[in-house]
């Protein structure tokens, strides 16, 4: 029973999730566990003074600021991921038969589409991870709605399709969500980090696959302050997150997002501790290395929804940049 406090301010958060009962679903040939491996293409989407933006982007080995001028050094930082990171993690994939999802800036591919043209080749899912490397949290609605249609129009034309999923770069504006129904294309949103499973949010009659997401086990904790350095870190940690949830998952649905980024595990120090985890997780029974997408769409199912298409805009969505 929640106290009675006259000064306690309402709110629309849910602290409960699936406390009163876990969702009676389970994967796709019975698999214990959906490991969902995400692919974050940043590069030539971070902010750059070159490339006519406001800032440079102050993040990635270091803290580093350079304003007022073109930072060389940081987009030299970025396009290590592209030259040398992609196809690291590529054939690390392919070695393990692994189908992932590519989290892509709309920019970061309208530069480099022969890494969306690669990706569709080998089975994996292009989704939408903006236009600009950036947050959408101070964004007024016009400016996010000219974003959303700059990634979608992006990646259709590097992936031969549009994206059906969405994650913003950390926090989301209040109207995120909303656009993201409005808008009509899209299947679930990556905009979670509140849970070990899928969830479902509605709005406006219609709902979204809310598929959460996680900085833990994510190659980011190789940045300053991150606690990762040797590539074994972050395999000892992911196997760990790993192996707890492969246990739940015998009497219940659990998911595991690892993150990955170009520049960053795509590094030759770094690149085996994605190997080994690889290897862990593919030596085990049950496992399913699912797409979002799919993952998305398996939920719907197990929760007796139709299946999901594409549907017309609720509102004036700017669709076109």
């Amino acid at each position: 029973m929640t106290p009675s406090l006259p000064w306690l301010e309402p709110t629309d958060r849910d602290f409960e999730g699936y406390r009163h009962g876990e969702p009676d679903i389970r994967w796709p040939g019975g698999a214990r566990l959906a490991v969902s491996v995400v692919v974050n293409v940043e590069e030539g989407a971070e902010l750059a003074i070159s490339a006519g933006d406001e800032a440079n982007e102050a993040i990635y080995e270091a803290h580093e600021r350079t304003e007022g001028v073109r930072d060389l050094c940081m987009e030299s930082h970025y396009e290590y991921g592209t030259r040398r990171g992609w196809s690291r993690i590529r054939a690390a994939l392919k070695a393990h038969q692994v189908r992932a999802t590519l989290n892509a800036c709309g920019r970061a591919l309208a530069h480099s589409p022969w890494i969306a043209a690669e990706a569709v080749a080998d089975g994996h899912e292009i989704s939408a991870h903006g236009w600009r490397w950036e947050r959408h949290v101070h964004m007024d609605e016009a400016t996010e709605r000219r974003a959303i249609a700059r990634t979608v129009t992006a990646i259709s034309a590097s992936a031969g399709s549009p994206p059906r999923g969405w994650h913003t770069r950390s926090a989301t504006s209040p109207n995120t969500r909303r656009l993201l129904i409005e808008h009509g294309g899209f299947l679930y949103d990556s905009n979670a980090y509140n849970d070990d499973c899928p969830f479902m949010a509605h709005e406006r009659g219609r709902d979204l696959v809310i598929l959460p997401y996680a900085f833990d086990t994510n190659d980011m904790r190789f940045q300053p302050g991150g606690a990762f350095v040797q590539g074994d870190d972050f395999a000892a940690y992911c196997i760990a997150a790993f192996d707890r949830l492969y246990r739940e998952g015998a009497d219940a649905p659990r998911m595991l997002s690892i993150g990955l980024h170009l520049r960053i595990i795509g590094r030759p120090a770094r690149i085996g501790g994605l190997e080994r985890l690889l290897a862990h997780m593919a030596g085990k029974p049950g496992v399913w290395f699912a797409r979002r997408d799919e993952i998305a769409m398996a939920w719907r199912a197990g929760l007796g929804l139709p299946a999901w298409a594409p549907r017309p805009s609720l509102s004036a969505f700017e669709v076109t940049p």
